[in-house]
């Protein structure tokens, strides 16, 4: 699985104009599942992604996770993460999950989340999405877990 981390101090969805998620301080997940993920990928992801320590203490130093701090979770399925631009100047995506498997494991990742985690929102998966956010730092981090 890929997924770029924003540290944001707030970030909301929008499909059709309509407001499907939101969070205030906390972590905005842009996820995507490649072909041969399965749930271990998902959880080593999410249970790496809670711990990580990339907001700051009283002191200013990167100290705290997303726990620590009680922010929320807003996860976004987007399988351009998946993009290959290697060859010519279209992006390939063969690398992503078949949308029902991308689907599936994305659905798995939210429940996980939500039973792991107090505040946890989402985009609509498949869906033309508006992603605003206030990206804190800025602070963004990419993290991969792939299937061995």
């Amino acid at each position: 699985m890929i997924s770029v981390l924003q540290r944001v101090r707030q970030a909301r969805v929008e499909v059709s104009g309509e407001i499907v998620g939101q969070i205030e301080q906390g972590l905005l997940v842009l996820l995507c599942a490649e072909q041969g993920d399965t749930e271990k990928e998902a959880d080593k992801l999410l249970a790496k992604m809670l711990k990580l320590r990339i907001f700051s203490d009283d002191a200013g130093k990167m100290n705290l996770s997303v726990q620590d701090v009680g922010g929320g979770l807003l996860v976004v399925s987007q399988f351009t993460l998946a993009a290959d631009t290697k060859g010519g100047n279209r992006p390939s995506f063969t690398g992503a999950a078949a949308p029902d498997e991308g689907r599936r494991l994305y659905d798995y990742f939210v429940a996980e989340a939500k039973a792991a985690h107090p505040v946890v929102q989402t985009g609509q998966f498949a869906a033309d999405m508006q992603v605003h956010l206030v990206n804190d730092g800025p602070v963004t981090i990419p993290m991969t877990m792939r299937a061995q």
